[in-house]
């Protein structure tokens, strides 16, 4: 499938985001080099979680014609995987709003 999304690499990439965050150490320009910004892979994944919802509303709609190509069995994995990847996305923004509003209350 094209458009899957890898849950396990955003994973990866909010542990290590995280890890760094943590540690307190700012990126140098030569890993900001290497590795692409926190808004594009942000964009990138928001783009892929739309993107995987419209193939499962298409798969559905298709079931729904009676579409023999159409199996459930896919149509349900996609609904899933779609439902998945909004949840982690919704958790994500949820933990930013609580970090941006920390660092708002934070005396200076």
């Amino acid at each position: 499938m094209v458009n899957q999304i890898d849950a396990n690499g955003v994973i990866l990439q909010m542990r290590a985001l995280a890890a760094r965050m943590q540690a307190n150490t700012p990126a140098t320009e030569a890993q900001s080099a290497d590795k692409p910004a926190f808004s594009n892979v942000l964009k990138q994944t928001l783009d892929e979680v739309n993107s995987a919802q419209q193939k499962a509303a298409n798969m559905a709609n298709a079931f729904e014609r009676g579409d023999p190509s159409a199996n459930i069995a896919d149509v349900m994995i996609a609904i899933q995987k779609a439902e998945i990847s909004f949840q982690t996305v919704t958790q994500v923004r949820n933990r930013l709003v609580s970090a941006y509003q920390e660092v708002m209350n934070m005396p200076m």
